[in-house]
Formats: C-alpha cells, sequence, structure tokens
C-alpha cells in the first residue's frame, strides 16, 4: 500500500486549516451580526458558542480523520457502515457551495481591476448590480451569460486547480503565502481605517454593547451559526486535512489554534469594516445606519464607496480586493481538496488528472451563476444549503462520533496525542449540547420556511433551493457503502 502523504510541517497543516476557516464570512458577515445583535455584547454568545461547539466540533473533525487517515467519506464509514452516505452528502454540499463561491472571486477579480481609477467611483451600487452583473430584474429572467463574470469564474478555477493539482504538496506550498498575505494586508488597511476621519463612529457602533439583547434568542442563534459555518465545519474539509496528520499530531492545540485565530481575524476584520463605513457616513453626513449592509452589499457597494470617498483609493482598493481574493481562495480550495482527496482514497488516479476533473465539473456548475439571474439563483442556494444541509450534517456528526463510535473512546485518543487534555465536557457537548443547540436552530428555520417563501421568491425558485438539499442527500444514502479499516 502506498504511503500517504503528509504535511511537511505542522504550520503547513494550520496555515490551511486557518485559510479554510477565515473566507468572506469573516469580512462581510461577522461584522454586520455584531452590529445588529447588541455590538460588543455580541462577542458574548460568540465567544460560548465557540467554545462550546465551534471547538469542540473541530476537535471532532481532526480526530476522526487523523485517527482513520481517510478523507470524510472513508472515515466515517469506518465507525459504521452506512455513515459513508453522510460522508458523501457532506461532499456534495462542499461541491455545491464551491460551485458558487468561485463565482463571488470573479466578482473580487473585475473588482480588483476595476480598482485603477476607482471605476464604481460615481455610483457604486449601479455599477455592481448594472456593470459587472449585468443583473436582470428577477430570478424569472435567467438571461444569458455575462462575459466578464464568466472570465473571471475561468480564472478563478485555473488558480485554483494549480493549488490542489499535487495535493497536500502543492496545498502547502501555496498556503504559506495566501494565510499570511491577507493577514498582513488586513492589518495595513485596519492601520488606514483608524487613521480615517470619523473612523470612531463606525468603532463605537461596533464595540458598544447592549446587553438586553443578550435576552433575545435570535441573538444566540445567529452567534452559533456564525461560528459553525465559519470554522469549516461539515463539508469535510477538516477531515481531510487532518487526514494527513501523523496519527501522534496534538489535536487539542490544532483545533484551538485554528478557532482562536479565525475569531480573532474576524473582529479585526470588523474594525476595519466599521472603521472605514464611520468614515463614510461622517463623508456624506449621514447616520451610520443608512451606511451599513451585509453579505455582497458590504463588500461590493458599501465599502468600495468608502474607498472611493478617501485619498489613495485606488491603492487601498487594491489591497481590499486582493486581501477579498486571497481569503476567498484558501476556503475555495480547501473545499476542492476535500473531494479529491475522497476520490484519491477510492481510485488509483493521479491526483492531477483528479483536480482536473473536479475543478472542470466545478467550472461547469458554476456557469448558472454567471448568468444575469445568477445572483438570485446563488441566493436562493447558497441559503437552503448553510440553513439546513450544513446544520443536519453537524447533527449527524455529533451522533456519530458522540453515541455510535462513543464520545469518550474518540476522547481518549484525542487525549492520548495532545499535551492539553480535554474533560468530559466534551463528551456532553458532543452527544448533547451541540446536536440539542442546531436541531433547535433547524427547527426554527424549517418554520420559517413554511410559513412563507424564502426572499419572495416564486415556488420553482423554492424547489431549487429543496433540490440542493434533498438531492444529493438521497444520492449520498443510496451510494453503495464497504467498510473501511483504519490505516496503521
Amino acid at each position: 500500500m502506498a504511503l500517504r502523504d503528509r504535511w511537511p510541517s505542522r504550520t503547513a497543516f494550520i496555515y490551511a486549516a486557518i485559510g479554510s476557516a477565515v473566507g468572506l464570512g469573516n469580512i462581510w458577515r461577522f461584522p454586520f451580526l455584531a452590529e445588529k445583535f447588541g455590538g460588543g455584547a455580541f462577542l458574548i454568545p460568540f465567544l460560548i458558542a465557540l467554545f462550546v461547539a465551534g471547538i469542540p466540533l473541530l476537535i471532532l473533525e481532526f480526530a476522526i480523520g487523523q485517527k482513520i487517515q481517510k478523507g470524510a467519506v472513508d472515515s466515517l464509514a469506518s465507525i459504521k457502515k452506512k455513515l459513508s452516505g453522510l460522508g458523501w452528502w457532506a461532499l456534495f454540499t462542499a461541491f455545491i457551495v464551491i460551485s458558487y463561491y468561485v463565482v463571488i472571486m470573479s466578482w473580487s477579480l473585475i473588482y480588483l481591476f476595476a480598482s485603477f481609477g476607482v471605476q464604481w467611483s460615481e455610483d457604486p451600487e449601479s455599477y455592481f448590480f448594472n456593470n459587472v452583473l449585468q443583473i436582470s430584474e428577477s430570478v424569472d429572467s435567467i438571461g444569458t451569460i455575462v462575459p466578464a463574470v464568466f472570465i473571471g469564474l475561468l480564472i478563478s478555477w485555473i488558480l485554483i486547480y494549480f493549488c490542489v493539482w499535487k495535493g497536500v504538496r502543492s496545498v502547502s506550498k501555496v498556503v504559506m503565502w495566501t494565510v499570511p498575505l491577507p493577514i498582513i494586508l488586513l492589518f495595513v488597511l485596519l492601520i488606514r481605517a483608524f487613521t480615517l476621519d470619523g473612523a470612531m463612529i463606525g468603532i463605537v457602533e461596533y464595540i458598544t454593547p447592549d446587553f438586553s439583547a443578550l435576552f433575545d434568542t435570535e441573538v444566540w442563534i445567529a452567534a452559533v451559526s456564525q461560528v459553525f459555518f465559519s470554522l469549516s465545519i461539515a463539508f469535510g474539509v477538516m477531515i481531510a486535512y487532518s487526514s494527513y496528520n501523523k496519527k501522534g499530531s496534538d489535536i487539542s492545540k490544532n483545533a484551538f489554534t485554528v478557532g482562536i485565530a479565525d475569531t480573532v481575524i474576524a473582529i479585526i476584520a470588523g474594525f476595519v469594516v466599521f472603521g472605514t463605513l464611520g468614515f463614510m457616513a461622517e463623508q456624506q453626513g449621514v447616520a451610520f445606519d443608512e451606511v451599513v449592509a451585509s453579505g455582497p452589499g458590504l463588500a461590493f457597494i458599501a465599502f468600495p464607496q468608502a474607498l472611493s470617498l478617501m485619498p489613495f483609493g485606488t491603492i487601498f482598493s487594491i489591497l481590499f480586493f486582493i486581501t477579498l481574493f486571497t481569503l476567498a481562495i484558501d476556503s475555495a480550495f480547501s473545499l476542492v481538496e476535500a473531494v479529491n482527496i475522497v476520490i484519491s482514497d477510492k481510485i488509483k488516479m493521479k491526483k492531477q488528472y483528479i483536480a482536473l476533473i473536479v475543478c472542470t465539473l466545478g467550472f461547469l456548475a458554476g456557469i448558472i451563476y454567471t448568468t444575469n439571474g445568477g445572483l438570485f439563483i446563488l441566493d436562493v442556494v447558497d441559503h437552503f444549503v448553510t440553513n439546513i444541509s450544513l446544520i443536519v450534517i453537524g447533527i449527524l456528526e455529533c451522533i456519530a462520533v458522540g453515541w455510535i463510535f462513543g464520545a469518550k473512546k474518540m476522547r481518549s485518543y484525542i487525549n492520548k496525542v495532545s499535551d492539553f487534555k480535554i474533560g468530559a465536557w466534551w463528551d456532553t457537548t458532543i452527544k448533547y449540547i451541540i446536536p440539542i443547540s442546531l436541531a433547535v436552530i433547524l427547527a426554527l428555520q424549517l418554520k420559517r420556511e413554511f410559513v412563507e417563501n424564502y426572499g419572495g421568491y416564486p415556488d420553482w425558485a423554492i424547489l431549487i433551493g429543496w433540490g440542493v438539499v434533498l438531492v444529493p442527500l438521497a444520492i449520498a444514502f443510496s451510494i453503495p457503502q464497504r467498510t473501511v479499516k483504519s490505516t496503521t
């Protein structure tokens, strides 16, 4: 049997895991949630969720991959044969996410080139929707492919291919540049944000605590959701990455390092975003609430508008979109590598060919999002995948390890290889706290889905959303299973 590839160092693994965890959500989701849910007070439920749910789940996924030395499918199948379906579902979900995630990278590339001369300065909103996306009136009009977005998608996939084409060997080299670079750039943008007139308007909004928000259940749900999705859990990524560790690698230390690093970067990003938006509010003479935004609206409308107003706007626009693109590409190729590893475990084929096939299929799957109505489809698919598929996969992972394999048994292995020993609290968290918390979130989400159509979309669009959840689920659990033994 051929020897399994290894990370050249612990640093390479940590960089890769941090790169996967830190992505677009750190820039456009965390700051918005903090501002919306009590400012500085949001850090309380967020940090509780991080240490009670996020890091324990990260420990779980690191442990599965490292102990079994396989990708998500075979690692879960080694616990119980039928659980291979859970692994396949996680991989299909990762593939669906990557198909539209790379389209957002394409937008970032377009803006990177448009930063020369700050081409959006006259009307950032119109530039994004009419010039870049060339968006149609509604989801009922898909329209045609937008050439610039299509070309950006192709370039992004070519770059991703060369990040993963040699598996862990190429990934370990790439992350040594793509992980520290955006963090350095983020600190440059942080310094710039603090020196802008009016920056404190936004920063005060960001950090001022409203402790009454802690009594709102929606705040706690938002905190758990953000932690869960931010750490790349339930995609099979962390299982895949950890399978390239030696069996004696320190699991606890690795998980805490990745989890805390991801959180610190998200908090820093919040200062960058809100300091800059505070500057924009003062420049325009409007209330801060009028300039704050979330999601694509923050990254491609509000923030670019602020950049166009500041001195040396071209330079800082280039820095911002390089930061955005490099943050995104680490998360992107980690999802691709999670799929590649499973295929590599299953069939004898050169890694270059596997990567080429997966990247080609990912590119083809992403073409629908490059159309005039692509943003609407992206919105629907993302909503259902992140709010339903990932939550259910997380619940099932906890059941698989906590109840079927045995939380205590897994904890024994974790403590055997870790300097920092975890106690029986981990068993309780995996068996009860996380699955119950996620089940509550799922129940509330399903209630919303059946009360009214998400975003006011027509029934056929909502059916697409349910399709990206149920079709991969059905296929995953219909794939023939085989018993897998842990490698020595």
